[in-house]
């Protein structure tokens, strides 16, 4: 038999699989909810985003299911239930952030230096279709992504914009859309559309230091937004 070579797990998969353990062995039963993420971060000696990775991995895969304003639940089994394919090559969300923090911070601060003035118009269209769908209550995710690329392209660095557009292609994936969809308001995108606004205005004004921290700060808020509570107290 050939030897097979192994693949690293990441850190939020060996969590959710332990959990997992932990249903099958009947220690968390159907119906029942789960400690809280502070406490299975304890427990397990991981951060607590870790810990939130591993539990929408499991809601993707049917295991749990995620009420905002309670808690996290075991889902109730049933005969012939199938559970859905393990999310096994989506990177983490939180990893995702990070590494857009890294990446798009500094292609805002390049933007700032080389941006032509039809490169800042396409931003500002992008940002304007942002807002008039949050208007209309509609979540401007397709005008956000529209909006990251053009700085990302204004850069003048096609490696870095090639590399920002494959971490919106993973945000795109199961975990990173679940997460979010449990967050998802427009006082989110009110809140995110300013911080879009900061970073615009960077550009614009060839601020190379401002815009990449306008970049930085608008990453670190996102990944505040989706690291709130689920029951609604301290998190």
């Amino acid at each position: 038999m050939p030897i097979k070579a192994v693949e690293p797990q990441r850190l939020y998969r060996r969590i959710a699989e332990q959990i997992v353990q932990l249903i099958r062995r009947g220690e968390y039963r159907p119906g029942e909810r789960l400690p809280p993420e502070r406490d299975l971060a304890r427990q397990l000696e991981v951060s607590r985003p870790s810990v939130r990775e591993a539990l929408i991995a499991l809601e993707v895969e049917g295991y749990v299911e995620v009420r905002v304003g309670s808690g996290v639940y075991v889902t109730q089994r049933r005969p012939g239930n199938r559970r859905v394919d393990p999310v096994s090559g989506d990177s983490g969300p939180f990893e995702l952030i990070a590494a857009r923090r890294l990446l798009e911070s500094e292609c805002a601060a390049l933007a700032a230096r080389l941006a032509s003035p039809a490169q800042v118009r396409r931003m500002k269209a992008a940002l304007s279709a942002m807002d008039r769908d949050r208007r209309k209550s509609v979540m401007p995710l397709e005008n956000d992504r529209r909006f990251h690329l053009e700085v990302a392209d204004a850069s003048g660095n096609s490696a870095l914009a090639l590399a920002v557009r494959t971490l919106w292609d993973q945000r795109a994936g199961p975990l990173f859309v679940t997460l979010e969809h449990h967050f998802d308001t427009p006082d989110l995108w009110k809140a995110a559309i300013a911080e879009h606004n900061a970073v615009l205005a960077a550009i614009e004004g060839h601020d190379p230091t401002a815009a990449r921290a306008a970049m930085r700060r608008h990453m670190d808020r996102a990944a505040k937004r989706f690291q709130r509570s689920w029951t609604g107290g301290p998190h």
